[in-house]
């Protein structure tokens, strides 16, 4: 299975989520609750602790004076604070508009028993007084104001306030701010995009220049690459460049559930840009509002249609003289609605390829920088054994290989840990925990010495480089090919060829066997895939002739369902027969070679089985020994895997 054309194909599919969850509201609802549930209980609690001491009834007290058993009474207001001869105090209340001196006389008390008890007499203060009566008002009025406004807080976190519910949530970068400054010599490749470019900067740091000639710069400038290869970055280089502001924004941030938001926010954003000119808008994943209307694909979205149609509006209402640029990114450029691509609009489109050798290098040299490199770490070889890596997997390959040095306690990243990272960043770790039975190991073996073996004979499939059946990723083993130099284009010689190499896997398993296993499966999907796309996108079939039967990705696209077709039935089966056909010659080859070389496919099995892993070296002279003559090559790979 040839994992590289995998890796290649998994690029184009861009996954973007962001969970929305409601555990931060529920969490503080719940602090909140419990923060008022112990301010109650400590209340109650000073309240309690003030109602322990016991209360008398006003007739046991004057008992108690006359009994002469009271020392001394503190009066405040209407509570009478009594203390016993045995240092008991006790409570009791008289009545408000009448003093004690009579009350007690009342009682039957005579002036000279009350003479023999101290009386004190306390006021309570003004603040005191004010906040005993206020406390018991204003302490619940508190906690629901405080509760109100901590749950005001959650709604305004989740973007449901309503005053700035339609304000842009773009990010500025100043272009003081040094920290976060980009410029050109920070993007390595990309030759002929920075070159577009340029005049993009110029305009900006001088549009006298063009606007006295009767010069109109592009008001739009459409990114068009894979992912992973640098558009924001490039993007951020113009800003940097030019020393302006730069206005970021997703195009997924524009849409909403109520209609009406992303129109909205695309009129705040241009009217921010406007008063920040000389300014970038740079808005991400613009297929995400830019899709063609009224084509029945991606959903029916009033929303999302009003926004696009207000950022055309937008880009129509710039004067010459306004000094705005409106940068886009998109890996998917076919699904763009035409207005948007229109003279006027995004009418200057850079695309940015995949990096060749070169730019490899490059892109290695500035991920290599604050990273501590040994004596024998050469990045012209690393370059060369990752074509098809994109920026962003170049740096995940340095990233991979300075953790893999740190795993092991060295101070500093050699070659080999960054060898190691290429497979890991193509495969996925070593699954050394994924021991195979004695059985299981012999078929991998045998399945990739097919690959080798088949790959090897081919005049037009790429020579091997290493072959392992240690588990890597979801791989059992895998067989790693390298072409002679970067291709920008495949012929139909070289696709029949890798069917046949993809199959020999399957061949040898069937041959050597007489079984069949679920190793083979991917083998066969990517095979199939590539048979049919030779017939319906390449013309690559004789029976079928010089005919697109397919549009880009299989599906139909300018308004028709997924399932249609621009083709008939009858067409439809002959592109199946031909298909078939093309994997059953494939087949055949395959099971020829692996037929005249049982020897040698044999040998490499068995060294498979012994040593786990053989490298290129051992490899051709196992080739050499059986009579088959190695390919020269250069140190270039791609992968085949179980």
């Amino acid at each position: 299975m040839d994992l590289f054309s995998k890796q290649k194909n998994k690029k184009m599919v861009k996954k973007e989520k962001e969970p929305v969850s409601g555990w931060p509201f529920l969490s503080n609802l719940l602090s909140t609750l419990i923060f008022f549930a112990l301010l109650i209980a400590l209340y109650s609690f000073m309240v309690g602790e003030k109602q322990k001491t016991p209360e008398i009834s006003i007739s046991e007290l004057a008992q108690s004076i006359i009994g002469g058993n009271v020392t001394g009474i503190v009066v405040e207001e209407e509570k009478l604070t009594a203390t016993f001869k045995d240092g008991v105090q006790k409570i009791s209340r008289k009545e408000t508009e009448s003093s004690l001196s009579e009350t007690l006389t009342n009682y039957g008390v005579t002036p000279q028993e009350m003479h023999a008890v101290a009386i004190e007499v306390k006021s309570p203060s003004g603040l005191g007084f004010f906040l005993l009566n206020a406390l018991p008002i204003v302490l619940p009025l508190v906690f629901v104001l405080l509760f109100f406004w901590m749950i005001s807080r959650q709604v305004k976190g989740a973007g449901m306030q309503a005053f700035t519910f339609g304000q842009s949530k773009a990010r500025i970068i100043d272009p003081a701010d040094k920290s976060q400054r980009v410029t050109f010599k920070d993007v390595a490749g990309a030759k002929e995009a920075k070159e577009e470019l340029v005049e993009i900067v110029d305009f900006l740091k001088n549009p006298k220049k063009f606007l006295d000639i009767g010069a109109r710069i592009p008001k739009g400038v459409l990114l068009m690459g894979a992912p992973g290869t640098g558009k924001t970055l490039l993007a951020r280089a113009v800003a940097g460049e030019a020393g302006v502001p730069f206005f970021s924004i997703s195009g997924s941030e524009f849409v909403e559930m109520f209609v009406g938001v992303g129109a909205s926010r695309v009129r705040d954003l241009f009217a921010l840009a406007k008063k920040a000119a000389p300014s970038i808008i740079f808005i991400d994943e613009i297929d995400a509002v830019g899709r063609s209307r009224g084509v029945g694909l991606g959903g029916g979205n009033d929303e999302r249609e009003q926004t696009l149609n207000q950022i055309l509006v937008e880009m129509d209402g710039f004067e010459p003289a306004e000094k705005v640029i409106v940068m886009a990114a998109t890996n998917r450029p076919d699904v763009l609605d035409p207005a948007l691509l229109r003279p006027g609009r995004f009418d200057r489109r850079v695309v940015i390829d995949i990096p060749d050798i070169h730019d490899r290098e490059e892109i290695l040299k500035i991920h290599a920088n604050k990273k501590p490199f040994g004596e024998d770490v050469n990045l012209r070889i690393i370059a060369e054994r990752t074509p098809g890596f994109s920026g962003a997997d170049l740096y995940s390959l340095m990233n991979e290989g300075a953790i893999l040095a740190a795993r092991e306690n060295r101070k500093k990243i050699s070659q080999f840990d960054l060898i190691r990272s290429i497979e890991k960043v193509m495969l996925g770790p070593e699954r050394k925990s994924h021991l195979l039975s004695k059985k299981e190991k012999e078929i991998t073996a045998y399945h990739e010495a097919g690959h080798a073996l088949v790959a090897s004979v081919l005049p037009y499939a790429d020579p091997v480089h290493k072959i392992t059946i240690i588990s890597r990723g979801r791989a059992a083993g895998y067989t790693l090919k390298l072409p002679f130099e970067d291709k920008k284009m495949q012929s139909k010689k070289e696709f029949l060829d890798d069917i046949a190499v993809s199959l020999g896997g399957y061949a040898a398993e069937r041959m050597i066997f007489l079984d069949l296993t679920t190793g083979p499966s991917n083998d066969l999907q990517v095979s199939t895939a590539l048979a049919r796309d030779m017939v319906t996108k390449y013309g690559m079939s004789e029976k079928m002739g010089p005919v697109a039967l397919e549009e880009p990705g299989g599906k139909a696209l300018f308004g028709k369902g997924l399932g249609e077709h621009d083709y008939s039935e009858r067409v439809s089966a002959e592109i199946d027969a031909e298909v078939s056909r093309i994997m059953n010659e494939a087949l055949s080859k395959a099971e020829d070679i692996l037929s005249g070389h049982r020897k040698a496919l044999d040998a490499i099995a068995k060294e498979l089985v012994t040593v786990e892993t053989i490298e290129h070296e051992a490899f051709e002279k196992i080739l050499i020994t059986h009579g088959i003559t190695p390919k020269k090559r250069e140190i270039l790979p791609g992968i085949i895997a179980a």
